[in-house]
C-alpha cells in the first residue's frame, strides 16, 4: 500500500514539474559588486564619463571610459538618451547593448540602475546591473532584470576584454512612446553590439516583438545563451580588438550604415513624460 502511495505521489510530482515548463536558473550573478555607483530615478538619462578600471581595445579604438545609458546600454565616444532602439549598424556610436529599450525607473517599484569597477575571480571587472527596472511611462506592472559585465583580459593580450549580457527577467519589450501598449509590441527592443563604424551583431530576435519575453520559451533571453552553458547568458569575447565570431558585413550593409544615420534623427524625436 505505501509503495503503491509513493508511486503515485511520484508522478504527480513528475506532472507538476513538466507542467510548469522549462527550468531557469538565473543568468545574472554578483550583482551586489556592482552597487558603487547609482543612476538617480530618470528616463532617457546617462551618466557622465565613468571609469571602467582597466583599458579594452574595441576594433582598434582604445577606450578606458565609457557612459551608462539609462535605456539598457552603455557607449564610448558619447552619452545615448534614445529611446526607440534602431539598427545598431546605423549607429556612429560604439555600444554595447543587453537591452536597448525605453527604460524608465520614475515610477514607485522600479529599482534604479547601478554600475561601478570591481575584482571578480582575481581580474578587474566593470558590470552595470539593470535589475528590476521598469518602462516608459513611469510603469512598473512589469518589471526586466539584465545586467552587463566587461571583464579584462590583459592577460592575454593588452586591451583584451570579455563582455557578458546575462538575463534574469524579460516581461516588456517597449514603451509607450516606440509604440507599444502595456510595454508590448511597436518598436521593439534590440541586444546586440557595434563598433561604431560598419559591424555590428544583433542577438536572434531583435527588434521582433515576442521574441524576448519570458512567454517565449524558444527565443526568450532567459532560455537561451552564447559561449555559455547558463541559460540568459550571452559571452563574447574580444581579441586583439575583434570580437569573436563578428559577422562580416556585405557591401549592402555600407549603404544601410548610411540609411540608418538619417533615420537616427527621426528615432531621437521628443516625447512627452
Amino acid at each position: 500500500m505505501k509503495s503503491a502511495h509513493l508511486k503515485t505521489i511520484l508522478a504527480s510530482a513528475l506532472l507538476v514539474a513538466f507542467a510548469a515548463g522549462p527550468a531557469h536558473a538565473g543568468a545574472i550573478h554578483d550583482a551586489t559588486l556592482f552597487t558603487d555607483s547609482t543612476l538617480a530615478a530618470n528616463d532617457d538619462g546617462s551618466t557622465g564619463l565613468v571609469p571602467i578600471g582597466f583599458g579594452i581595445n574595441l576594433f582598434g579604438a582604445p577606450y578606458s571610459n565609457l557612459y551608462v545609458n539609462n535605456n539598457g546600454n552603455v557607449t564610448f565616444t558619447g552619452p545615448l538618451g534614445t529611446f526607440t532602439p534602431f539598427n545598431l549598424l546605423s549607429t556612429s556610436l560604439p555600444i554595447l547593448a543587453p537591452f536597448f529599450a525605453d527604460v524608465d525607473t520614475r515610477g514607485a517599484g522600479s529599482s534604479l540602475v547601478q554600475y561601478g569597477p570591481d575584482t571578480l575571480g582575481g581580474k578587474n571587472v566593470f558590470g552595470v546591473n539593470w535589475i528590476n527596472v521598469g518602462y516608459f511611462s513611469s510603469h512598473v506592472n512589469k518589471l526586466n532584470s539584465f545586467q552587463l559585465i566587461m571583464t579584462d583580459r590583459s592577460d592575454i593580450a593588452a586591451g583584451d576584454f570579455d563582455f557578458e549580457f546575462n538575463y534574469d527577467k524579460i516581461q516588456w519589450e517597449t514603451g509607450d512612446a516606440s509604440g507599444g501598449v502595456g510595454g508590448l509590441g511597436g518598436a521593439c527592443a534590440r541586444a546586440g553590439w557595434s563598433n561604431g563604424v560598419a559591424t555590428a551583431f544583433e542577438i536572434a530576435g531583435s527588434a521582433t516583438c515576442g521574441a524576448f519575453l519570458d512567454t517565449n520559451t524558444s527565443s526568450g533571453l532567459i532560455y537561451n545563451s552564447l559561449n555559455s552553458t547558463v541559460p540568459g547568458q550571452f559571452i563574447f569575447n574580444v581579441r586583439n580588438g575583434v570580437v569573436n565570431g563578428t559577422p562580416i558585413p556585405e557591401p549592402a550593409s555600407l549603404a544601410l550604415l548610411g540609411i540608418g544615420l538619417l533615420g537616427l534623427g527621426a528615432a531621437r524625436r521628443r516625447k512627452m513624460p
